[in-house]
């Protein structure tokens, strides 16, 4: 007999536990929506509206099209593109055909790209003919990397912000208009645990792997977010939700394209971030959700009048991709009215994990309880067979139907992340008496200063507090003495001045241990983040190594 687990026997009512997981492919989602919501709005892009129907219609016809170039099952196609409708359209054409998706930045670096490509062996890009597109997909092509562009014209959809450029008529390159094809669909469907997703973890060190996510990780991971219930009840078919995210990143690709896909609801696609058509798709729009990283909900927050602004269509609120500090969550709630939404996941979850209960006391680190169909333990540090008691600092495993198949080509890292069916996540963390999750650190993250374990994220949450600080990164750095130590990368509020280390300490002096204490401070006019917005320490530890790298081991 199975024993329920803790946290749902604390929180019985924040999730819908006995509904059953909907494990199937991305293909019958989609025909699930067309059937059910076939003339109710899909997409609104540019002042437009795409139907249900008519999306489903898209996606059949660039399947059939693709298909007819010998996109098949197994093939990977890459797709270098913007918040634009070109993105759901081939997202579900592609995994129509049992093939897989790569998905690529604009930000990324051109040498990350390469790498992004080869190791995925991606022969064909779909891209669109904006200026921060375009070039980069040629000059893919022109290194041999892939054999084929298909550039969609940015026009198709109205007029944008950016001018696009010409598609220029040369071999390799087709517009990919030409691509789609009235022709009936022959193709075999594809089967639930077909690989449709080959997604690049941020990774915290080293080169990015591609997580391999399954039609059926993907769906049931919809279908987990879509049992929360814990304060706010989304109807089907009725919410509008802003959708401003990248959809190339995991977090917004699930929780919004394919879970509102799912539900009937239309998705408010924008392009970039401004905070004046945010709020007027609130004020206007009546949206019913936004989802954002902290720097979009900072952004709202600074906005001179947002006190004034009319923020009661909204009904779900999440922050996500990084912490948001506690000052600026509550100083959100108590002007929109509305709870904030915090959680956890990660690539390799598709990104399901956590949600933290709205009568829950936020606190640092807190990230809630595991969403129904997953399976969170801790384990130990030295031996993740044993799983360590509540309140016990440990590594966070994870199991259930939305964990990843493992990591392309690379056997020995995926036999390494995964001990006795969990997931090893790379997160320390502890778990309470209640069943509730929470993180210390990333373990690769973690210093080691004169014999003790010292995590980042503690002393960055302290130095949150500073009434001068924006945002902080602590990395650990070379400390002859202690083996390690830690220093703080700050940027500041504006108007505030720089500060010395001593002066920090200070403040930081009934906050943390000695040990834990910054030995080295640097003022920072930003620091680096991914697409996603989410701070990169690693870029930090990069350029330090490099720094501390002695002059003889530079090459040149």
């Amino acid at each position: 007999m199975s024993v329920e687990p803790v946290w749902r026997q604390h929180f019985p009512d924040a999730c819908n536990w006995d509904a059953p997981l909907e494990m199937e492919t991305l293909d019958a989602l989609l025909a699930r929506a067309v059937a059910a919501w076939g003339d109710r709005p899909a997409i609104d892009f540019r002042g437009d509206k795409i139907s249900f129907r008519q999306l489903g219609s898209e996606v059949e016809r660039l399947a059939s099209g693709l298909a007819a170039i010998g996109i098949g099952r197994g093939d990977t196609v890459a797709l270098l593109l913007p918040n634009t409708p070109f993105h759901p359209i081939t997202f579900f054409a592609v995994t129509r055909l049992g093939a897989r998706i790569a998905h690529l930045s604009a930000l990324d670096a051109s040498r990350e790209i390469a790498h992004k490509l080869t190791s995925t062996r991606a022969r064909i890009l779909i891209t669109t003919n904006l200026p921060g597109f375009l070039p980069q997909a040629l000059a893919q092509l022109d290194s041999g990397l892939v054999s084929e562009v298909l550039v969609g014209d940015d026009g198709r959809w109205g007029t944008g912000d950016v001018l696009p450029m010409p598609i220029p008529v040369r071999s390799g390159v087709r517009d990919l208009a030409t691509i789609f094809s009235d022709a009936p669909l022959t193709a075999p469907e594809p089967e639930v645990n077909d690989i449709a997703l080959l997604q690049f973890t941020g990774g915290t060190t080293g080169v990015p792997k591609a997580a391999m996510l399954s039609h059926g990780n993907l769906t049931a991971a919809v279908s987990m977010y879509r049992t929360w219930q814990d304060g706010v009840i989304l109807v089907p078919g009725t919410e509008r939700i802003i959708a401003v995210l990248p959809l190339f990143h995991i977090y917004a690709l699930t929780t919004l394209l394919l879970r509102h896909v799912r539900d009937g609801n239309e998705l408010l696609l924008r392009q970039r971030f401004d905070v004046e058509t945010l709020i007027a798709d609130i004020e206007v729009g009546r949206a019913t959700g936004f989802a954002g990283v902290p720097t979009m909900w900072v952004a709202l927050l600074n906005r001179d009048g947002v006190e004034a602004v009319d923020f009661s269509s909204l009904k779900s609120c999440v922050s996500g991709g990084a912490p948001l500090p506690f000052d600026v969550q509550a100083r959100l709630e108590r002007i929109m009215g509305t709870h904030l939404n915090n959680g956890w996941g990660m690539t390799e979850t598709a990104p399901a994990g956590t949600r933290v209960p709205h009568k829950v006391p936020r606190r640092p680190g807190l990230i809630g309880i595991p969403l129904p169909g997953i399976d969170l333990r801790v384990v130990s540090l030295d031996d993740p067979m044993r799983q360590v008691p509540a309140n016990t600092v440990g590594e966070i495993a994870i199991r259930g139907l939305n964990v990843f198949q493992g990591y392309l080509d690379d056997p020995e890292a995926t036999s390494a992340a995964f001990c006795d069916g969990y997931f090893l996540t790379g997160d320390i963390g502890r778990v309470d008496e209640m069943g509730l999750f929470e993180i210390v650190d990333r373990r690769k993250n973690m210093i080691i200063s004169g014999g003790y374990n010292v995590y980042p994220a503690a002393i960055e949450s302290a130095i949150y507090e500073h009434p001068d600080v924006s945002e902080v990164i602590v990395i650990g750095i070379a400390d002859a003495y202690r083996g390690q130590s830690a220093k703080a990368f700050v940027t500041l509020k504006p108007g505030a001045e720089p500060f010395t280390l001593e002066d920090l300490n200070g403040f930081l002096a009934d906050r943390l241990g000695r040990h834990e204490m910054p030995r080295a401070l640097e003022f920072r006019d930003s620091l680096p983040r991914s697409p996603a917005g989410k701070l990169l320490a690693k870029v930090l530890v990069a350029e330090q190594a490099a720094a501390d790298r002695p002059a003889s081991s530079v090459r040149v």
